[in-house]
């Protein structure tokens, strides 16, 4: 019953006045104050925050070691001072340990305010002129003093003259006649305003060029592009037209419900969801241009044969690396957690026979993360909960295969934890208690030395993926960023990081990201998965606390624990062509899983999705929409074992392609290797 206890000892907690006293005082300190005992402030602004202890008599207790924590991404605190990040309700919670005794608790509580709105900024959501007839949707922008943005501002919107263009709640103006207008946008007493010309329509044809031909064969998930093009009575080219694009499905010999509109089109480029046949429509004013696609099934589903596992049932598997070592043999390296900190070497040189041949023990609770150099020549372990606090990471000389060998150990920056890593021949790229990356000269493995770091303002890193001398990383609410550490374009190198750009992605839970040069679609896309370890507003939020955490074992004396956790999130594609321009192209997403980590090679998407399993995706070709309702998926298998460390529950972590097979990790049941099998051919 022990963690039933614990949940009634947090809840007890969270009714604990702002003055919080200890159950037993065997020390001096009997409770903690706070000085104010509430904060107000304004987004992006500081105020003084001071938690003391004090005794029975009310003095402060001297030397006693209160710990404060802020809830990540909306405060911060450090050396008495409280930084608001973003607005609402929020809590400082201290505590103060006691030796044979509970620990005091004091929860303060903070309000932040948004500062007042400074200035309004309307931009055109549409490109094109306005003419009588049309139509042009604005987007406007409530902004702080800073420049900060206010999100969900009531925007209230207005035309001085309805009688040329109207606008309505949503910013979208219609030009109704000819002349001046100015559109108005109001908020908090503070209007910005943008004016129009309004003239008479121009043209007299409209007309589409381009798309995939009478004759073409298009799939579902291919995206085609039209152009419209629009020209006066003279056949002059008008060229700043506002286009509005359309599309709708059309009956084929059998209806189907919920085929309305199978597929979406933007800006001219349209992609089918399911297959069927398509009216495409692209108007202006009283002009209308229409065209007609047909869409196949794409067809790309692939029979996924189990080659080989190596089960674990005494610890959780987390990340692996499998690689070909200097010796020629195949390997693979994965870590653990519940496992006293051990990594472990599997040959896998029998893909159909993997072999746990060594295993290595470091300082720490957990092993996140594995790497290996791409020469093959040294390895990586991260450490998180080191007993004497200094985790950092762990090379291996890989020359000793098959056994494992410790070159160094580098924890200086790195003592708070290392979660995540990236490794390159000569260099490695460490991850510092979620809050930084520092590069490691690794060239002499023996004596890893420090070169450079990055930390971006405000912002908590969960992992980075160089490509071409570019680091992306993933920083959860802040989205990725992006950064030159030797692509040299922004002036960046190794020892100088730059920043080039941040783009932050609607769900707010960036986690992972690889970066895939698309050579079907002469295209840099990022992909980039969430991770949410819940399933709160869903209709089913998943299995009740109460049953047990994931993360422990079913104990048959209080049948609590074995059941595995719920997740949600997806995994985003964003168009990196131009790194000072991405666009958000695309997603794939799962209905009730939620993705971890990943892998893109040879057009396929490898996605480790927890619950949902290991999954192959085809991503060939410009990618726009979901990815799921597309057809594109080839492959799904699940993992789970009725011998794993939590029985038959499928929990994948990490996927990884090599030598024609795919290798993944199920953190309840071990290192898989599968292959996907040759799509069969019709016999004749």
């Amino acid at each position: 019953m022990r963690s039933v206890r614990a949940l009634v000892a947090l809840f007890a907690l969270a009714l604990l006045p702002s003055a919080a006293f200890a159950q037993t005082g065997s020390d001096a300190a009997v409770r903690l104050l706070a000085q104010p005992e509430r904060v107000q402030l304004e987004r992006g602004t500081t105020a003084p925050l001071r938690i003391v202890a004090v005794d029975a008599a009310g003095n402060e207790v001297s030397g006693a070691e209160v710990r404060v924590v802020a809830p990540r991404g909306t405060l911060t605190w450090a050396d008495g001072v409280v930084t608001a990040l973003e607005a609402g309700q929020h809590q400082v919670i201290a505590t103060l340990a006691s030796e044979g005794s509970d620990p005091i608790t004091l929860q303060v509580p903070v309000t932040v305010d948004w500062p007042a709105v400074a200035r309004i900024e309307i931009e055109a959501a549409d490109e094109g002129g306005l003419y009588t007839g049309t139509s042009l949707r604005l987007r406007a922008r409530a902004l702080h003093a800073d420049g900060s943005p206010r999100p969900d501002a009531a925007i209230e919107w207005s035309s001085s003259a309805p009688g040329v263009a109207s606008v309505d709640p949503w910013g979208v103006v219609s030009a109704v006649g000819t002349g001046a207008v100015t559109v108005r946008a109001a908020a908090e007493g503070v209007t910005g305003e943008t004016a129009f010309e309004v003239a008479a329509f121009p043209a007299t044809e409209l007309r589409l060029e381009g798309g995939p031909g009478p004759a073409a064969l298009v799939k579902t998930g291919d995206v085609v592009r039209w152009q419209a093009v629009a020209v006066d009575a003279a056949g002059n080219e008008v060229t700043d037209l506002p286009i509005t694009w359309t599309h709708t499905a059309l009956a084929l010999d059998t209806v189907r419900t919920g085929d309305a509109a199978g597929g979406q089109i933007r800006e001219g480029a349209f992609v089918a969801d399911a297959p069927g046949l398509y009216s495409v429509m692209a108007s202006a004013g009283p002009l209308t241009a229409r065209t007609t696609v047909r869409a196949e099934p794409r067809d790309v589903v692939r029979e996924l044969e189990v080659v080989g596992h190596g089960l674990t049932q005494d610890y959780r598997t987390t990340d692996l690396w499998v690689f070909e070592g200097l010796d020629g043999r195949d390997y693979a390296l994965t870590g653990s957690k519940v496992a006293d900190g051990h990594t472990f070497l599997f040959d896998v040189t029998d893909p159909g026979n993997p072999i746990k041949i060594d295993s290595l023990q470091v300082n720490g609770r957990t092993v996140n993360d594995v790497k290996v150099s791409p020469d093959g020549r040294y390895a990586a372990i991260s450490r998180e909960g080191a007993s004497d606090r200094r985790n950092g990471v762990v090379i291996l000389d890989l020359a000793e295969l098959p056994s494992l060998s410790v070159a160094s150990i580098y924890d200086e920056g790195l003592t708070g934890g290392v979660h995540n890593m990236f490794a390159t021949d000569d260099y490695l790229f460490a991850l510092s208690n979620g809050d930084k990356y520092l590069i490691l000269d690794v060239t002499d493995i023996y004596n890893p030395r420090y070169v450079s770091e990055y930390d971006h303002p405000d912002s908590r890193i969960h992992d980075v993926w160089v490509y071409d001398g570019i680091a992306y990383s993933a920083e959860w609410g802040t989205g990725i960023v992006v950064v030159d550490v030797g692509n040299g374009r922004w002036g960046g190198a190794i020892d100088n990081p730059v920043y080039v750009t941040h783009f932050p992605l609607p769900t707010g839970t960036t986690h992972a990201v690889f970066p895939y040069w698309s050579e079907s679609a002469q295209k840099m896309y990022l992909f980039t998965g969430d991770e949410i370890m819940n399933r709160r507003g869903l209709s089913w939020a998943g299995y009740p606390s109460s049953m047990g955490s994931y993360s422990s074992r079913y104990d048959p004396e209080t049948g609590l624990g074995g059941i595995p956790l719920t997740t949600t999130g997806y995994i985003q594609i964003v168009d990196f062509t131009d790194p000072e321009q991405p666009e958000m192209v695309g997603r794939y997403e799962v209905s009730e899983f939620g993705t971890h980590n990943f892998w893109v090679e040879d057009d396929v998407l490898y996605a480790a999705y927890y619950e949902g399993g290991v999954r192959a995706v085809d991503v060939s070709g410009e990618l726009m929409g979901n990815l799921y309702t597309q057809g594109r998926e080839m492959a799904v298998f699940k993992s789970a074992h009725p011998e794993g460390y939590t029985s038959n529950a499928t929990m994948v972590w990490g996927a990884q392609p090599f030598k024609d097979h795919l290798f993944f990790s199920d953190t309840n049941s071990g290192l898989w290797a599968v292959r996907l099998l040759p799509k069969s051919r019709p016999i004749s």
